[in-house]
């Protein structure tokens, strides 16, 4: 149902022309599916899909004292990367829970920009600024900044036809500033929240319109739009994380899967002592992917069980369209984190068997 008080990306027109089926996803009206969800999942995977994430949140951070302040404030180390590199980190609170996940671009030692998810642009940008010292500037620009993400194995080809620089040259997490898509300054970066190559493209918020439409028509057969549903199966396929689902500030990063973005041996930065101390006691709780062995669905707020008693829950599940299994992800009791563990998921209140398996789920082929 649509919220009058929802708002809309500028390319809300377009999404209304291609008859999509409209949400409220976080305060915002989104395109959750345009065909279906299975049918777009399976184009990105085999050929390109064209994504507005319009709505996610961009920060600029410049200043002399913007580098010590990033490092301080997430628990990757952005010291260590170069400029135009792309790093995915968390961002803590002091007691090393999630504030929220994001990806710094780093232009140069004085200059960056934050991308933060939808749902937290406001909180992030008030927790920012909270812990901002002097030398260092931070602003929201996410009103005047459009994302589009174009995602599959002929992403490349689109892309590098409406473009004046080398996409097959831009390394995976790695961005160009100031190039010309379709005509239109952008940056791009390539990323992805697919599990396939993807690229990620900024421009002004009113210049996403054309963006969008030289890209689907530069795609011809090659692409098509995808909604939010076919965005979820496909990065849960990848075991991606969502805020809000599989983590949030009741998880740590260690508890996550993305205990690889906290650098302990870098210098101080907020959540590092209540992090230490996790990593010498251990965790008490672990994210895992399981499979479905027993028919069903698993989904959010499902409890995960053991003998009777319960040990977890779901923090995400769906059917895999790629893998045509159902898959998801939990969090559970370290002792049943290991591979080929074993446990129950309760659907509609019966226990279904799901055993524990490698992540991610899926690999794209080497291309």
């Amino acid at each position: 149902m649509e919220s009058q008080e929802a708002r809309k990306t500028p390319l809300y027109p377009n999404h209304l022309n291609l008859n999509a089926r409209m949400v409220d996803f976080h305060g915002w009206l989104m395109p959750v599916q345009y065909a279906g969800v299975i049918g777009e999942h399976n184009f990105v995977r085999e050929k390109a899909g064209l994504f507005d994430v319009s709505h996610m949140g961009e920060f600029t951070l410049t200043g002399p004292k913007s580098s010590d302040f990033i490092n301080r404030i997430v628990t990757n180390d952005i010291e260590k990367a170069s400029a135009g590199q792309c790093v995915y980190s968390s961002m803590c609170h002091e007691n090393g829970t999630i504030v929220d996940d994001l990806i710094v671009y780093k232009h140069g030692r004085d200059d960056y920009m934050v991308v933060v998810n939808a749902s937290n642009i406001s909180k992030d940008f008030d927790w920012m600024s909270g812990k901002l010292g002097d030398g260092a500037t931070l602003q929201n620009v996410s009103d005047y900044t459009s994302m589009l993400a174009l995602q599959g194995p002929k992403a490349k080809d689109i892309l590098a036809e409406v473009s004046d620089f080398d996409v097959a040259g831009l390394k995976r997490f790695h961005f160009r500033s100031g190039v010309m898509v379709c005509g239109i300054k952008s940056l791009v970066s390539r990323t992805g929240y697919t599990g396939e190559d993807g690229f990620e493209i900024y421009a002004d918020s009113e210049d996403a319109a054309g963006l969008w439409d030289g890209l689907m028509t530069a795609g011809g057969k090659r692409i098509q739009p995808i909604g939010l549903g076919a965005r979820d199966t496909l990065r849960l396929e990848s075991a991606l994380m969502l805020y809000g689902n599989d983590i949030d500030d009741t998880t740590t990063p260690l508890e996550a899967t993305i205990g690889w973005t906290v650098k302990l041996d870098k210098k101080d930065f907020i959540g590092k002592d209540a992090l230490l101390k996790q990593t010498a006691a251990g965790v008490k709780k672990k994210l895992v992917g399981f499979e479905l062995v027993e028919k069903g669905i698993p989904r959010q707020g499902y409890k995960v069980t053991s003998g009777g008693k319960e040990i977890g829950q779901v923090t995400s599940g769906t059917f895999a369209p790629t893998l045509k299994k159902s898959i998801g992800l939990a969090y559970v009791k370290p002792e049943y984190s290991h591979i080929g563990s074993t446990f129950d998921v309760m659907i509609r209140g019966a226990p279904t068997k799901a055993k524990v398996v490698e992540l991610p789920f899926y690999r794209r082929k080497s291309q």
